[in-house]
């Protein structure tokens, strides 16, 4: 096997050692994974279709890796993208490596087919001296050639320096905050909008960081924009009934809380609360309040819930039963509820 084939595919084995397994966290699996999607697979498909000898020099064999690398990477994605795997790393990492591979194995077979004289072989050395022979030629011609090796070494560095930049500064995009509510299972659905006033209500609530730094952010939770009466906040009731139905009263959330989310961390907990005002159709708000600016909200999410009182039967029950007796309750006014109980006959 000749050693740039082998070297290419014990690479593109480490690859697949250094991104499926437990190692993935090892400092490694970087430089590896950019010669693999930069290098190798122009490489071998490059000594798949040069297998002689004098069919390219060194020099330009390195500058034709780098450009294959760069338009067989993309073309890999392209056709993922059409399959159910989709553009994923795991699909990405095999293919690479699969075509890597079969490359080296064509790569191979075509090699041995010539005769020892013609074959391509790597010798570092070799390169080396046809490299400064190249560089000190002579001549109309030769001034031409140490020119055009010139500006191609020159461009190979500037780009690995460019890459190796990109890399490590990361250019931002755009600064965001994730910020949404799942059911009790962690779907997104099976929302609590059908609750009884004082039961417990649970939904999980999710904050992501994307604004590039350090972020404080506060949470609240608010019933129609108005005070509330029974009031959950650092896991203590609060009776507040002087402000029950008065609309000059201050807003107070039903919950709040504070939180600091590096770059890119996540929150995500249930939260429990309990609504005790009665009514259909109310708006329970989630506000994500950013930085103490608290003038608007800088997320804003809500539910519509249906909050029965405690006494009330549902009525898909009373639908089920024959002479019991029926309680329907109703909203005069929003200031005002009245309550209606009475025997009535069953063809009412």
């Amino acid at each position: 096997m000749p050693a740039d084939l082998l070297a290419a595919v014990v690479l593109a084995l480490a690859v697949l050692l250094f991104t499926l397994t437990p190692l993935s966290g090892l400092f490694l699996r970087i430089p590896i994974g950019l010669l693999m999607v930069l290098f190798v697979p122009g490489y071998v498909l490059i000594a798949a279709l040069f297998p002689r000898k004098g069919d390219l020099d060194g020099i330009e064999r390195i500058a034709l890796s780098f450009g294959l690398s760069i338009a067989v990477v993309p073309l890999i994605g392209l056709g993922l993208n059409y399959t159910p795997w989709g553009i994923r790393l795991i699909p990405v990492v095999i293919s690479i490596v699969a075509f890597t591979l079969l490359m080296a194995a064509v790569a191979y077979w075509r090699r041995i087919s010539l005769s020892q004289e013609e074959r391509f072989s790597l010798h570092l050395r070799q390169w080396i001296d046809s490299l400064k022979d190249e560089i000190r030629a002579e001549g109309e011609r030769g001034w031409v050639d140490k020119t055009l090796t010139i500006i191609l070494i020159l461009s190979i560095i500037a780009s690995i320096v460019a890459l190796v930049y990109v890399v490590v500064t990361p250019k931002e995009g755009e600064k965001f905050t994730e910020f949404y509510i799942l059911g009790p299972g962690g779907k997104a659905y099976d929302y609590p909008t059908e609750v009884r006033a004082g039961n417990n209500s649970t939904v999980i609530v999710g904050v992501v960081n994307h604004e590039y730094k350090l972020t404080n952010y506060t949470m609240e939770i608010l019933l129609n924009n108005t005070p509330a009466v029974d009031i959950l906040m650092n896991d203590t009731a609060i009776a507040l009934s002087t402000f029950e139905h008065d609309r000059s009263a201050p807003i107070i959330p039903i919950m709040s809380m504070n939180l600091s989310l590096q770059h890119n961390d996540t929150w995500e907990q249930p939260l429990t609360y309990v609504l005790d005002e009665t009514g259909d159709r109310q708006k329970l708000q989630f506000l994500l309040y950013k930085e103490g600016n608290f003038t608007a909200p800088y997320r804003d999410l809500h539910l519509w819930v249906n909050v029965t009182d405690m006494n009330r039967r549902p009525s898909k029950d009373l639908a089920n039963d024959g002479n019991q007796d029926w309680t329907q309750d109703w909203q005069d006014f929003p200031d005002r509820l009245i309550k209606f109980r009475g025997n009535l006959p069953p063809e009412m």
